[in-house]
């Protein structure tokens, strides 16, 4: 897959227009210069008693509108961000209003896992259609079953590819590398990264305790003398990271690497990052890096940035999404 902006698409950047929250500002400005157009004037403010105030400052009458906007922390925050920014442009009679979501929070909890549970990934798609979303783009989602959740097309985008091709760009393929799933659920995300870069694979037997707790019991495939990298959708608290780590390290793995798409690194993941022998983590700008996971020296951004543009490109022009990746 190119992860270059479009050179075949007829495109009229005067019939677009991209807004965003404040949750990725990054981000969003440089999807906005890869399409070559101007970020949407919008303000958003915050009243006394800490309700979210927004204002769109320009027309939207008539446009294909997409707002980008990660739920990242602060969750809550942001996803209310979004949600009222979707009912000022449905307001104000906008063609049609794309959320694009590179990390899409709630989405772990995709299912009941106990009795009386909620299902909170489904309720956040209805809250985000009935506050105006006609179509949802979002970048490896925890579940893919999610897409099922909503009753307007979703576009669901992979940095597989984009972080395969800087792997390869700047480390090379082959047998001297292997992927290695932390769990069973990973292993098709992983394989396809193995796949890219002409690697084995290799899968290690988790099981969880708890929220936020899991225990690496076993590895099933071959590390010895290896560089070894981790593949996996998001980062959150480092624990189950590391512990892959420990258990490739005392499997004879020459050299252990991390990539994934959502850097969520909440509570101690930085220091257990910084503590632990892992070489490198790349990571996509899904989610802005902390200051002190930017000062780490173990963790390197590849930006998803052309990928997005290249979507909302196609889907603007109508365009086929899927082939992004074929």
């Amino acid at each position: 897959m190119s992860t270059n902006p479009t050179q075949s698409h007829d495109f009229d950047p005067a019939s677009l227009k991209l807004f965003a929250g404040n949750a990725n500002p990054e981000l969003a400005q440089k999807v906005a210069e890869a399409l070559g157009i101007p970020l949407g004037h919008s303000k958003i403010g915050v009243f006394a008693d800490g309700e979210i105030q927004i204002e769109i400052q320009e027309s939207v009458r008539g446009k294909d509108v997409f707002v980008i906007q990660s739920t990242c922390p602060p969750v809550n925050q942001n996803a209310m961000e979004l949600f009222i920014m979707l009912d000022a442009l449905k307001r104000a009679s906008a063609a049609s209003i794309t959320a694009v979501i590179p990390y899409y929070g709630y989405a772990r909890q995709d299912r009941k896992v106990a009795p009386r549970a909620p299902i909170s990934a489904k309720l956040v798609a209805d809250l985000l259609v009935s506050a105006g979303a006609t179509r949802v783009v979002s970048l490896d989602l925890h579940a893919a079953q999610i897409q099922g959740f909503f009753n307007v097309p979703v576009d669901h985008l992979f940095a597989t590819p984009t972080l395969a091709r800087f792997w390869r760009e700047k480390m090379g393929t082959g047998e001297q590398f292997v992927a290695v799933s932390p769990d069973a659920g990973g292993v098709e995300r992983t394989r396809a990264f193995a796949k890219r870069i002409e690697a084995s694979l290799a899968i290690i037997d988790k099981r969880r305790s708890g929220p936020n707790e899991a225990k690496a019991l076993h590895l099933i495939g071959d590390v010895k003398d290896k560089t070894a990298i981790i593949v996996d959708d998001m980062i959150d608290t480092a624990g189950t990271l590391t512990q892959a780590v420990d258990t490739l390290i005392k499997n004879g793995a020459k050299q252990v690497f991390a990539v994934a798409s959502h850097p969520v690194l909440s509570g101690p993941a930085v220091g257990r990052l910084i503590e632990s022998p892992i070489h490198k983590v790349l990571v996509t700008d899904s989610i802005p890096l902390s200051e002190a996971a930017k000062k780490s020296g173990k963790i390197e951004v590849i930006s998803v940035a052309p990928v997005l543009a290249e979507a909302m490109k196609r889907i603007h022009g109508n365009d086929s999404v899927s082939s992004l990746f074929d």
